[in-house]
């Protein structure tokens, strides 16, 4: 009789809006993903984060001690990127160039660990998943020094499996976003593809978290 493997537990957060905009990209897309995930092989939890330095980790650390996952994958926005842009880093850094939902806009270290500390997902095997799907993807080198880069490394110091951070395109159903500049840094515009555009829709945006988590369910042994 063969052996039923328990589904990978995944846990994949998102944020709130911020900064006076309505909608944060990242976590409609988590929202979305969350709605429609589909594949037995993965026991898929969601969770939206708010855009607080204080209360982004702790509320972090409450989803992870809830559901118990086998991996985590937090997911932000940068307003000036059109391509999924999975993060290599995690900084030793807060700067906010505008205040959190709290009114909060701190500076300096976050902690007494090493500068940079590294993803624990395959970054190049997800930014490969993701183009394979037709979506516009590659590596990032810098999260930033905002709310997002803290969570990824709170999500690093916090958890001790795999765990990562992707930003993507700070889409609107309609305008423009006000904000999400935070995170944008010197990061470059997406290369040219074959023909593959940037990043234009939502749904885009659930179609390239799809593949990243279905990288991540493979790193199980």
């Amino acid at each position: 009789m063969g052996v039923t493997m328990t589904p990978m537990r995944i846990l994949v957060s998102g944020f709130e809006p911020f900064g006076g905009d309505v909608a944060n990209a990242s976590g409609d897309a988590v929202e979305q993903l969350g709605a429609t995930w589909d594949d037995p092989a993965v026991d898929l939890h969601v969770v939206t984060l708010p855009v607080s330095f204080d209360r982004a980790p702790t509320a972090l650390a409450a989803a992870i001690a809830a559901t118990r996952p086998d991996a985590v994958i937090c997911v932000g926005e940068a307003g000036g990127r059109t391509a999924v842009t999975p993060e290599r880093w995690a900084v030793n850094e807060r700067s906010a160039r505008i205040p959190d939902n709290d009114g909060a806009q701190p500076s300096g270290p976050i902690d007494d660990l090493a500068p940079s500390l590294a993803s624990r997902i395959d970054v190049d095997g997800i930014v490969e998943a993701m183009r394979a799907a037709g979506i516009e993807a590659q590596p990032s080198q810098d999260a930033g020094r905002y709310v997002c880069n803290a969570v990824f490394r709170a999500a690093l110091t916090g958890f001790d499996g795999p765990a990562g951070f992707i930003h993507v395109p700070a889409l609107r159903a309609t305008g423009e976003a006000l904000v999400g500049a935070e995170t944008d840094g010197a990061e470059p515009r997406p290369a040219d593809r074959g023909g593959v555009a940037g990043v234009s829709a939502l749904p885009e945006l659930v179609t390239a978290l799809r593949a990243a988590v279905e990288v991540v369910s493979r790193s199980r042994a």
